[in-house]
C-alpha cells in the first residue's frame, strides 16, 4: 500500500475521473461517511482486492497502464529515488534497520534491503504486504514483511520511512501519527504527504464535484506546518526536503533527524 500522497488530475480526454487527491481516485467524502465505514477499514479492503489490482499495475513494469497512471508512476518513482539518493549519499544504510510502514509492493523497501539494510515493512493490506514478499524473495533478499495498520506496528529501528501514506490520515490523526512514527525512531523519520496548499485544496474540490466511477478511498491533504510541529515536538528538526510534482502526482518529502 504505498499510498501515494498526491493530487491527481485524472480528467484527461479518455474520461477518466475529475481532479482528485493521490494517485487514486476518490469519492465525495460525505457518501462515504454515511456508510459507517471508517478510513482505515476502507482503506484496507479497498487494497485487497480492487485496489490491489490496480495499483500493483502501476507499481510495476505493466503496460497495462492508462497515461495518467503512467505518469503517477513515474512521480512515485522520482519520489523513491530521492529517499535512495540520500542514503546513498551518507553511504552507511548497510547493517542499519529500517521499519516502512505502509510499504505497499516494496517500492522502497526492496531497493533499501539491495542496499543491505535489515528491512522490517508493514502494510495495512495483506495483498500488498505478500506481494512485496513475493518480489523479494523472487530477488534473493532477506526482507520481513507483514501485515499491520501502521498504529499497530512497535520496536526500534535505524530509520522509519512512511511514504505516500498520510493521504489517508484525517487532520485531526495526522500529528499523533507523525508522533507514532517518531517513536519507533533511533535516528530519523521519512516521511512523504500531500501539501495543503490553495492550489491543492482547489484541485481536491473539484475533484469531489466529478467522483469516479469506482469506490476507492478518502484523501486528505495536510498542512506542512502541522507535519513539520508533530516532528519538532517529538524531538526531532528537519534536515532534508524535496517536493516532486508531475502532471498527476504532488508529494511532499521531509526527512527529520532525533536532535
Amino acid at each position: 500500500m504505498k499510498f501515494t500522497s498526491t493530487i491527481i488530475l485524472s480528467s484527461l480526454l479518455s474520461g477518466v475521473s475529475a481532479f482528485v487527491p493521490v494517485a487514486r481516485p476518490t469519492v465525495a467524502t460525505s457518501s462515504l461517511a454515511a456508510t459507517g465505514v471508517d478510513d482505515k477499514t476502507e482503506v484496507r479492503e479497498y487494497f485487497n482486492t480492487e485496489g490491489f489490482n490496480r495499483w500493483n499495475k502501476i507499481y510495476s513494469d505493466s503496460d497495462e497502464v492508462n497515461s495518467v497512471q503512467l505518469d503517477i508512476r513515474t512521480g512515485h518513482d522520482q519520489t523513491i529515488q530521492k529517499i535512495l539518493n540520500w542514503v546513498q549519499d551518507d553511504g552507511d544504510i548497510s547493517g542499519k534497520s529500517v521499519c516502512d510502514c505502509g510499504c505497499g509492493v516494496g517500492s522502497l523497501a526492496i531497493p533499501l534491503a539491495q542496499m543491505g539494510a535489515k528491512i522490517s515493512a508493514s502494510d495495512i493490506s495483506d495483498s500488498m504486504a505478500n506481494e512485496a514478499a513475493r518480489r523479494a524473495k523472487e530477488m534473493g533478499l532477506e526482507a520481513k514483511f507483514y501485515t499491520s495498520d501502521l498504529e499497530s506496528v512497535s520496536g526500534k529501528y535505524d530509520t522509519v520511512t512512511c511514504v505516500d501514506v498520510a493521504i489517508h490520515y484525517p487532520t485531526d490523526k495526522m500529528a499523533e501519527m507523525v508522533g507514532h512514527l517518531c517513536s519507533l525512531a533511533e535516528d530519523r523519520v521519512i516521511i512523504s504527504f500531500a501539501p495543503k496548499t490553495w492550489y491543492y485544496s482547489f484541485l481536491k474540490k473539484v475533484g469531489e464535484l466529478f467522483p469516479g466511477p469506482s469506490k476507492t478511498t478518502r484523501a486528505y491533504l495536510h498542512e506542512e506546518e502541522v507535519v513539520r510541529n508533530a516532528l519538532k515536538k517529538a524531538g526531532f528538526e528537519v534536515a532534508r526536503e524535496e517536493m516532486t510534482g508531475t502532471n498527476f502526482y504532488f508529494s511532499r518529502l521531509l526527512e527529520a533527524k532525533r536532535v
